[in-house]
């Protein structure tokens, strides 16, 4: 772990009003930037405190793996919305805030009486943003608004499941929870972005991001497909129509992905299966030939595959054709990538043992991001953020 913030956004102080996924992923990005995220919890803290996994020796099992993933960096407080006093408290922290982030359901805040505009009289330098299934009708109001929304249902509605799974007749959600995980990803883009522009102006403004909105954005050869051909993208496995061989074989002990549709990594994979004659072979030797004749080179690379062990193939194709394994979490600790890229850090908790967490992706050569501090105990900053209230000074509303 880190010693302290030192990521580019140190300075910068964030309202954290999330619960779940979506909402708690976006501000964990903007805390491994090095902003003061100040997370707001209801009393007894969100539900997702209690869900699993937990480490082995947490006899507690109150604070989940999940939530201290998503939760890390950040500090925390214990505010009762519905209470005048504890409303109060959260418009003081607002009028000292850069930004804001809730995911809420339409017009939850607003009966709460913290209402973007509320906080905008407050503080209009405030950057506020929201992250709902069918965004905000702020910015459009979609004839879902009202409807609560998961990771699965903007997978579903957002074009991604149609796209996965072995054929047509089984699609498949993508495992990863990319419904909350991409759009909280945006919704951070949104906020710096949005920051920039107060930077330069003294303006604050809204900005929220629809979970079906992102997932469809990231489903673009979908409506690539349809708008220039007609077509329907239907699941096909790992295959990709028309790029081929670039697809996940299996070898002598797992699965490997290898990839090599260009005319320059196809001739090199051709040599390193010990079939070189491939290369010129008219049936195969282009891409259009490929697509055609997919099965020869389908039987070709996987049974080469078969007959090799993942690192043998890696030592055979490393650096010439495009080629990874199929890891899980357990292969990432020996694996030379993750530990020259530090991806993996080792956090501290007062209540079990340390525990892994997945590092900040992105790298500063001046201003390093990542984990220094564990995900908090419910309210254990609440006595300390409440005293530097009588302290900051608001920032300035010009």
């Amino acid at each position: 772990m880190q010693d302290g913030p030192t990521g580019p956004l140190t300075g910068l102080r964030i309202i954290d009003l999330t619960l779940a996924a979506a909402g708690p992923f976006c501000g964990m990005l903007l805390a491994d930037l090095g902003a003061d995220v100040i997370k707001v919890e209801p009393p007894g803290g969100e539900l997702i405190r209690q869900v699993g996994p937990f480490a082995l020796d947490d006899h507690e099992r109150v604070d989940s793996g999940r939530y201290a993933n998503r939760n890390r960096n950040k500090r925390s407080i214990v505010l009762d919305l519905n209470v005048d006093a504890d409303r109060e408290t959260l418009l003081q922290l607002i009028d000292t805030a850069d930004g804001l982030i809730e995911n809420m359901r339409a017009g939850v805040m607003d009966r709460l009486g913290v209402s973007y505009e509320v906080c905008r009289e407050r503080n209009p330098r405030l950057v506020y943003g929201a992250i709902r299934g069918f965004g905000d009708p702020r910015t459009g109001a979609s004839p879902y608004v009202d409807w609560p929304a998961y990771d699965v249902v903007a997978q579903s509605m957002g074009g991604a499941v149609a796209m996965t799974g072995p054929d047509p007749e089984h699609p498949l959600r993508p495992g990863p929870p990319f419904g909350d995980l991409v759009p909280a990803t945006f919704a951070a883009l949104g906020i710096v972005s949005a920051l920039l522009h107060t930077h330069r102006t003294g303006e604050g403004q809204f900005l929220d991001v629809s979970m079906v909105d992102v997932v469809m954005s990231m489903t673009d050869p979908a409506m690539a497909a349809y708008s220039y051909s007609g077509k329907t993208v239907k699941p096909n496995g790992n295959k990709v129509n028309g790029v081929i061989p670039f697809d996940v074989f299996e070898t002598a002990d797992g699965h490997c992905a290898i990839a090599a549709p260009t005319e320059r990594h196809w001739p090199l994979l051709c040599e390193a299966i010990g079939q070189p004659g491939l290369a010129t072979d008219e049936r195969v030797a282009g891409a259009r030939e490929r697509n055609r004749n997919r099965h020869i080179v389908d039987e070709a690379v996987g049974d080469w595959a078969k007959a090799h062990t993942n690192a043998e193939i890696m030592d055979a194709l490393g650096g010439q054709v495009p080629v990874g394994p199929v890891f899980n979490a357990e292969d990432w600790i020996d694996d030379p990538h993750v530990a020259a890229r530090e991806m993996l850090v080792a956090v501290d908790h007062p209540d079990h043992r340390p525990t892994i967490q997945l590092n900040c992706p992105i790298k500063f050569t001046e201003t390093p991001a990542g984990v220094y501090r564990r995900a908090a105990k419910l309210d254990e900053h609440g006595a300390e953020i409440r005293a530097e209230l009588t302290l900051r000074t608001p920032l300035p509303k010009s």
